[in-house]
């Protein structure tokens, strides 16, 4: 095997795994509905709003399901592909790096199957934001907790024994006298389904909260958990409860025990976590032991004191370890000399930066507890963090689509921009919000999920206000959507499958590659994953891969190993049909990446307004999105794209108050017009016939 087959082999892997990761997901959760509800309730994601209720499901495997049931046989689908594709990876199988990345695109749509049955059954059952544009504004930040209450952390992506406390806490009265709070995709759909529970933070938030000490109890699930978790716990007394069979952390099955015996062990400390399968027992268990263990702990800490620090950067010897073993380079040799002379500052300034890895804890000879002093510096700002964010809304409505479907395909409305993945940012949370902002105010449509929805409300305007108060929460020029958690991610897929469908009368049935071919040559979306880390984050991109949508990740994605780029300058790459006459047209290249990276968030926001460019852009539509390309292009880069002459097709493409600029440069380029065509990459959608 070559390198390209195995740097292929490897993305597809990982696609593999986050498939897998979805899928299993989704089995477990629809298995635990059909238990509790039964095999017949019914599936309701929009009520009256939504006629294509699981455009993604249909799309794929053909199934317009109507009750839980009806979704196990997508499940299957989805288990069954996954499966296969992974098996190719084994020794003595696949050798091609084009059937490989076939195989990740191929993963990629299964995972997008696995997440929208997920997403549709807790909708469903739970009674989530139904397509809702005014889903409620929820709580989040470090300081959001009244924390002198027994307070209950949920950590992980499979709520359903994080429902179970907040029913518990309902059935005896306790909302009021217990905090339930969260990290990562439990916590988003927590608050979907009350808004008596509260968001902490993102992925990257786990250790600063867990060695705090705010939590009295601590309940994990499944994914994006830190491995640690339950060592981390015992260093601050907090007992930890698990509950999905693939995060077991060690401990013993206690899901048949009864509840009093297990608070008994927990608050009087015989055993550090137990591990509980029944959702509503894991209610109970938690809800009481976080009430008789609060009062013991009395919040112990081991954040350390200020005195503690200055001693710490006092002996540290500079060997740099630290700021090697440092994804994001950060300055902490620095920071140490600093805090030897009574100086935190820099250290507070990291901890914006900081992803929580603690790799620099780990690489620390004299065994500095780093992170902590990070945490201790900034924790005037941190117990300052209080934010509002939409809850995730689920799907978009039929009627949406309907309103914006025409001027997205045309172009007037210049794009859709989905903010989506891991909290691996190069430079902090800030970056999100300011991206989904900047296009906010441009008019594209801004969609967020997971990890990257929190981290776009952490940030304030001069007003104390975030870009969820700022901006409308529906399908429209200028809204900015929460759809909800990692599993939300179809229903942006969807959002571009139903343009197709509804919009343009589409045929939705299992014919997902002429519903590729439209949306990849007419819908102006694109993908951000600035903070890709995960298995998960491959899956979800692979899968908006396939849509013939591009994604772009921030500087971490470059490992996993394998880009898929375009070559502007290779003409004959950059050819369509022309449906009408069978032509083929010259297009540019329009988009020109399906997946690539960029360093910073402003070379991102470049390459968003680049390739939200289409074939099928009409001059008008081309011209507004030229018009942003090159505005940010100049802004952030200080001259004009070297590459505008492949995007004009006709002198009326050209942004009215840049055409003398433009035309001096076409002249230097020698350009000269093209047609603009009714584009497919299918011949069987050539309505004329040829040869």
């Amino acid at each position: 095997m070559n390198m390209a087959a195995q740097q292929s082999r490897i993305v597809l892997l990982a696609c593999c795994i986050g498939a897998a990761t979805h899928t299993a997901h989704a089995r477990h959760l629809v298995h635990h509905l059909i238990e509790k509800y039964g095999e017949d309730f019914p599936l309701d994601v929009g009520g009256l709003n939504i006629d294509i209720e699981a455009p993604v499901t249909r799309l794929v495997c053909g199934i317009r399901p109507k009750t839980l049931k009806d979704l196990e046989d997508a499940v299957e689908w989805a288990e069954e592909q996954v499966t296969h594709c992974l098996s190719a990876t084994h020794t003595g199988q696949e050798g091609s790096n084009i059937d490989f990345e076939s195989k990740a695109f191929h993963a990629g749509m299964a995972d997008q199957v696995g997440m929208e049955i997920a997403d549709l059954a807790q909708i469903s059952v739970y009674n989530f934001p139904k397509a809702d544009p005014e889903a409620p504004l929820i709580e989040l930040g470090y300081g959001i907790a009244d924390f002198k209450k027994p307070t209950i952390l949920v950590i992980g992506h499979n709520v359903p024994s994080s429902v179970g406390i907040i029913d518990y806490m309902t059935k005896k009265r306790l909302l009021n006298q217990v905090e339930v709070v969260g990290i990562c995709c439990t916590a988003i759909d927590l608050t979907r389904y009350s808004t008596a529970a509260k968001i902490v933070g993102p992925i990257s938030w786990q250790l600063r909260y867990i060695r705090s000490g705010l939590a009295d109890l601590i309940v994990v699930d499944e994914q994006c958990i830190r491995a640690d978790t339950l060592e981390e716990a015992q260093k601050v007394n907090v007992p930890v409860i698990a509950s999905s069979p693939k995060n077991c952390l060690g401990l013993e099955n206690s899901t048949d025990k009864p509840a009093s015996e297990l608070v008994s062990a927990l608050v009087k400390g015989k055993v550090p976590g137990v591990l509980i399968f029944d959702p509503d027992k894991v209610g109970e268990v938690a809800v009481e032991t976080a009430m008789a263990v609060a009062p013991k702990r009395n919040k112990f800490s081991i954040i350390p004191e200020i005195d503690e620090i200055i001693a710490a950067g006092k002996a540290c010897t500079g060997c740099n370890e630290c700021i090697r073993a440092c994804p994001n380079n950060q300055p902490i040799p620095e920071a140490m000399k600093a805090a030897a002379k009574g100086d935190l500052k820099p250290f507070a300034a990291i901890l914006e930066e900081c992803v929580g890895c603690a790799r620099c804890d780990s690489a620390c000879p004299k065994d500095f507890p780093l992170h902590s002093f990070m945490v201790k510096a900034g924790e005037k700002n941190l117990w300052e963090e209080k934010f509002k964010m939409r809850a995730g809304r689920g799907a978009i409505q039929d009627v949406e689509i309907r309103e914006v479907g025409g001027p997205i395909v045309l172009g007037e409305i210049p794009g859709v921009v989905a903010l989506v993945g891991c909290a691996n940012y190069p430079s902090g949370n800030k970056d999100v919000a300011d991206i989904a902002e900047e296009f906010a105010k441009r008019r594209y449509i801004v969609l967020t999920s997971g990890c990257a929805a929190m981290s776009a409300a952490m940030t304030k305007d001069e007003d104390g206000k975030t870009i969820y108060e700022k901006y409308p929460g529906g399908f429209e020029a200028g809204g900015i959507l929460n759809v909800g958690s990692c599993v939300s991610n179809p229903h942006i897929a969807g959002a571009a499958i139903k343009i197709a469908s509804i919009f343009a009368k589409r045929s939705l049935r299992a014919n997902y590659e002429e519903i590729a071919d439209y949306i990849h040559n007419r819908v102006g979306a694109v993908g951000l994953a600035w903070g890709a880390m995960s298995q998960k984050a491959a899956s979800i991109a692979s899968g908006f891969w396939r849509l013939g949508i591009p994604v772009i990740v921030g500087p971490h994605g470059s490992k996993y190993r394998r880009m898929l780029l375009g070559r502007k300058d290779k003409e004959e790459d950059w050819y369509v049909y022309d449906a009408r006459t069978g032509d083929k047209v010259y297009v540019g290249p329009a988009p020109e990446h399906l997946f690539t990276t960029a360093e910073t968030k402003e070379e991102a926001m470049v390459m968003i307004a680049k390739l939200c460019m289409r074939p099928n852009d009409t001059t008008k539509g081309r011209s507004i999105k030229l018009t942003h390309y090159i505005d940010l292009h100049k802004r952030h880069y200080g001259v004009m794209p070297d590459d505008i002459h492949l995007f004009v097709r006709n002198k009326m493409d050209i942004p009215l108050t840049m055409k003398p600029e433009v035309l001096k440069i076409l002249e230097e380029k020698n350009w000269t017009e093209k047609k603009i065509p009714d584009p497919t990459l299918l011949k069987r959608m050539i309505r004329k016939k040829v040869d």
